[in-house]
């Protein structure tokens, strides 16, 4: 039996996240302290950055949280004639794609196409960067994403501002992080006034 083919181009990791103003992820209540993000992701310039952003991707990779919320709302979106055309999109995207799902105490997984890896998320996405497919997405994850900008291993970073000051809650930036630069590649408004930026990782290529 043969591995993955190789290929030439080298895949991109992209972070996809939400923050307030003040750099967090969710409020002062907790991890599920994430309604002042919710107005924010529904509107139409948001819908389409969403796909415009993942629809590149052949992988998404999860947290154990992240894919308990994912698993139980996006799966059946696909065939609900009621939802937005973009959601319905996005979901059949999702259910498409390999989905890799970070946890230690998940020992398996429904949603078709995912599977649960117990392991550095920086070595996996090493490992699958020699792989043949599209961008590797981690959605929403932020301990993922944190361990992946440990590493240096983030190329993108695709980060909806929304126009909220959280006043607590966990931060996505935090002291110790390795310096970066980065590069702007868009930067969208959206109805609400939050704003989709997109950032290249600049690297040394001497």
């Amino acid at each position: 039996m043969t591995g993955p083919k190789k290929t030439s181009k080298t895949r991109t990791v992209i972070a996809n996240i939400s923050l307030s103003l003040d750099g967090r992820v969710c409020g002062p209540g907790g991890e599920y302290d994430m309604s002042w993000i919710v107005p924010h992701a529904v509107t139409e310039t948001a819908r389409d950055n969403m796909i415009r952003v993942t629809s590149p991707a052949t992988t998404v990779l999860l947290g154990r949280k992240n894919y308990d919320g994912f698993s139980q709302y996006w799966p059946t979106v696909a065939d609900n004639e009621s939802a937005d055309p973009r959601d319905r999109d996005f979901s059949k995207w999702l259910n498409s794609v390999e989905k890799i799902v970070f946890s230690s105490t998940l020992k398996e997984t429904t949603w078709n196409n995912s599977r649960v890896i117990f392991a550095d998320p920086a070595a996996v996405v090493e490992d699958l960067r020699q792989e043949a497919g599209g961008d590797i997405i981690v959605l929403a994850s932020s301990t993922i994403i944190k361990r992946l900008l440990q590493a240096g291993a983030i190329d993108q970073l695709s980060i909806t501002l929304c126009p909220e000051v959280s006043g607590g809650g966990a931060g996505l930036f935090e002291d110790g992080l390795p310096p970066s630069s980065w590069r702007p590649q868009q930067s969208v408004l959206t109805e609400t006034g939050a704003v989709c930026l997109l950032y290249d990782r600049i690297r040394d290529t001497k």
